[in-house]
């Protein structure tokens, strides 16, 4: 049989595949669940870290994981900046403490973006960590730090954090603590967590400022989902707040609208089998906040929020997701959107969509569990804040009235 000689350019290139280093195969088979997650926006100026905050500077924050692993990896977000961002290097620690920038030096470990220290995420773009060694029981406290090269053009973070930064001039990603380092509460960049696991599975808390944890002092870590997180815990179910302040289903505000927003924060999570969906109340309130609306507005607002659960539902079921329905809470003592009897309306019908069979595939009525009795537009006076969010004790029983049973058959 004749043999012929291999072409030059095909030994070449086995030669040039030879000698590139092998990756292991383990990441294309490792199951990446979430265990934490946050919404970005681009935050406004109040709170935005001033420019000068940034270059060579280093930025510690703290977040809490739901889910625990031995394995973990870091979702850095430039999703609003409209120019490359460039982090010189980046690590994570166990906190040592939930209201310091201390660290357990022992757990201390460097993230890595495909074998480098350094990345440039692109403008509009986010960028995971290579996996990284690490054993994290749930409900730890991560914190993860950036040296920056310089401040990104347009910031991208979570204003509501509920959770102390840490700034401070210079590469400190490896030190123990930051003694006077400038403080925020707010946070920059980091967008997820997730863990390997196998049998874990993520729900997603979606919603506006009720899911968020307004009125949650910083570092207590006592939203709602905070304490669905406790109810969870041993259950292999993360819980991913993301939440965001003031946000709407139809309109931009702070932050896109829900329906701009679903795909990044809901589909593009790992290992998502539930989402819970707490948005409306905003549409709700803006339609009649500076002047009366007219029948026809209410009508329309209705039939488009509406519309949009059912959007969402039907992109959520397409990934093979649930959703779970939420009823919106009764506002009527609210000072800020004093709604008049047309909003309550408005309210009663979408809530009435939400609890009829077909809508979603489960209800959670928080309406029904947190409402006054002898007022049911207004929320109960033990669970109330200011007539519009719930306070500690309405969160808590926000996370008591979820049925659990609606996640068994993750």
């Amino acid at each position: 049989m004749k043999m012929f000689a291999r072409p030059a350019f095909v030994a070449a290139g086995l030669a040039l595949a030879l000698a590139l280093p092998v990756h292991a195969e383990t990441p294309r088979t490792q199951r990446w669940v979430g265990s934490w997650a946050s919404a970005q926006i681009a935050p406004d100026a109040k709170n935005s870290l001033a420019p000068e905050d940034y270059p060579n500077a280093t930025l510690r924050q703290v977040v809490r994981l739901s889910l625990g692993g031995d394995t973990i990896r870091v979702r850095l977000s430039n999703a609003f900046g409209t120019q490359p961002l460039t982090i010189k290097a980046a690590r994570v620690a166990v906190s040592a403490a939930l209201d310091s920038a201390r660290i357990d030096p022992a757990t201390d470990r460097p993230l890595t973006f495909s074998g480098r220290g350094q990345v440039t995420i692109p403008a509009g773009a986010d960028y995971w960590s290579d996996p990284v060694s690490l054993k994290v029981a749930p409900l730890t406290s991560l914190a993860v730090s950036l040296h920056y090269a310089a401040a990104p053009n347009v910031q991208t973070g979570h204003p509501g954090s509920r959770a102390t930064s840490y700034v401070l001039a210079g590469d400190h990603t490896a030190d123990t603590d930051l003694p006077g380092a400038k403080t925020a509460n707010q946070w920059f960049q980091i967008s997820s967590v997730d863990v390997v696991s196998n049998k874990a599975s993520a729900i997603v808390a979606f919603g506006d400022s009720i899911t968020d944890g307004y009125g949650v002092q910083p570092n207590t870590n006592l939203r709602w989902t905070d304490a669905l997180m406790t109810r969870l815990k041993g259950k292999t179910l993360g819980v991913l707040n993301l939440g965001i302040g003031g946000n709407r289903v139809l309109q931009d505000g702070l932050g896109p609208n829900a329906l701009a927003r679903f795909e990044r924060d809901v589909l593009s999570q790992a290992g998502v089998t539930h989402v819970i969906l707490l948005e409306g109340v905003n549409d709700l309130g803006v339609l009649t906040r500076e002047a009366p609306a007219t029948p026809e507005a209410h009508k329309a607002l209705v039939e488009q929020v509406i519309a949009a659960y059912r959007q969402m539902t039907t992109r959520a079921h397409a990934r093979g997701i649930k959703v779970i329905g939420a009823t919106i809470l009764p506002y009527s003592g609210s000072a800020y959107y004093h709604p008049g009897p047309e909003s309550e309306a408005d309210r009663q019908a979408i809530n009435a969509f939400i609890r009829a069979p077909g809508s979603f595939d489960g209800v959670i009525d928080w309406d029904q569990a947190l409402r006054d009795p002898a007022r049911p537009a207004y929320i109960l006076p033990a669970y109330d804040n200011d007539g519009l969010h719930p306070n500690l004790a309405g969160y808590k029983a926000m996370a008591g009235a979820v049925p659990l049973s609606l996640f068994e058959a993750h």
